[in-house]
């Protein structure tokens, strides 16, 4: 795996790591009512959605091992071009569901 390959990956590691602390102790209401959070956390789904970008473009092996790269990356897209358009309610479903096996792909890739 090349250096910067590693630099991104760990980027989005931080970014997972950032989201975990933010949604401690958070339930969907909490999210829906605060704004400067929901924030923090699309601000990091970017992040994480344009390491990646970076990842696929400069080490295209990387997204093999990362199943929903794709996915990721085109929601950064919306994130960022579609803002108007979001669901925070999809965006909670994202982090309770995904994040925490992305975080272990992010993991497991680093360690290789």
């Amino acid at each position: 795996m090349r250096p910067e390959t590693k630099k991104f990956l760990y980027d989005m590691q931080q970014a997972c790591v950032s989201l975990t602390v933010f949604l401690k102790g958070k339930n969907l209401e909490d999210y829906l009512q605060d704004e400067l959070l929901r924030s923090a956390v699309e601000r990091k789904l970017m992040i994480l959605g344009e390491a990646l970008s970076q990842v696929v473009r400069i080490d295209p092996e990387t997204e093999i091992q990362i199943p929903d790269a794709r996915k990721i990356i085109d929601f950064r897209n919306i994130l960022v071009h579609g803002y108007f358009a979001i669901e925070h309610e999809t965006v909670w479903g994202i982090l309770q569901k995904d994040l925490p096996l992305l975080m272990n792909q992010i993991s497991r890739l680093l360690k290789d």
